[in-house]
């Protein structure tokens, strides 16, 4: 397998940070770079990570632009110019990986295709008290997980399962760009290149991910499905502005009604500003 490099989107809350950088330290299979694609974040998330970067083993670092409103899609592309690995592997700063998550979505990376994995939701009140305590829920075992949800703290235990689904299932959805979230997806660099990268034209919450998605599926890199292999858990936050979700669902439909691939303004734009 080539060089595998994880990218964290984040924005200001160093705390849950904190906690999903943790979880990669507890990886079976490490990456060979992590970087923070940090959306405008103040000296406070700097610090963790400048504290994260002396214990890691691997390569850290830390991309960021001046906060200027929500610009997931030109943090992720200058993540993506920096990284120095063949396979990229997508999450959020609110999403604390299982052990096993890296080496699932490494074990799984075939060309021609991209992986979409699953999450499972932590409770308001769980979430605050991993974040207060500092507890490593990422190593926990199946039984410490099954009484979470009998306590109601999470809203299910299924994807912790590691189910030999078989090439089939796992290629079911190939032409399927709905649901797949790049809270948990995984691609190859070169891919990603050839259709420009995320659109940076999609500024708020919403809809970027199924774009990106979208036009790698029209350029012949399909869906792989990950779930039962390689899942995270996500911490419990108050939902994200949706103030320019109807916009961007407009632009996503512009999409829908062309045959486009390339990102109309991504890596390459940036690249020559």
């Amino acid at each position: 397998m080539a060089e595998l490099a994880v990218i964290i989107t984040t924005y200001n809350w160093p705390e849950a940070l904190d906690a999903v950088l943790t979880g990669y330290l507890a990886q079976q299979r490490p990456p060979d770079e992590l970087i923070i694609a940090d959306d405008g974040s103040t000296d406070e998330t700097k610090a963790i990570i400048d504290v994260f970067r002396e214990q890691a083993s691997f390569p850290v670092k830390h991309v960021w632009h001046a906060d200027q409103g929500f610009r997931a899609g030109a943090i992720r592309n200058r993540a993506i110019q920096s990284s120095q690995a063949d396979y990229i592997v997508f999450t959020d700063g609110d999403c604390i990986p299982t052990p096993s998550f890296l080496q699932q979505h490494n074990s799984l990376a075939e060309q021609g295709w991209f992986l979409s994995g699953n999450r499972i939701l932590l409770s308001q009140n769980f979430s605050k008290e991993i974040l207060q305590q500092k507890t490593p829920v990422s190593t926990w075992s199946l039984k410490q997980w099954f009484r979470a949800r009998q306590r109601k703290q999470i809203n299910r235990v299924s994807p912790l399962f590691r189910v030999p689904l078989g090439r089939w299932y796992r290629r079911r959805l190939a032409r399927q760009w709905e649901g797949a979230k790049t809270c948990n997806l995984s691609v190859w660099k070169e891919d990603l290149l050839a259709i420009n990268g995320f659109d940076e034209d999609y500024t708020g919450w919403g809809m970027e991910d199924s774009d990106l998605v979208l036009r790698l599926i029209r350029n012949g890199i399909y869906h792989k499905d990950a779930r039962f292999a390689a899942s995270v858990f996500h911490l419990w936050h108050s939902e994200n502005s949706r103030d320019q979700l109807e916009e961007n669902q407009r632009r996503l439909q512009q999409l829908i009604e062309t045959d486009r691939i390339q990102a109309r303004v991504g890596i390459e734009q940036a690249s020559s500003a």
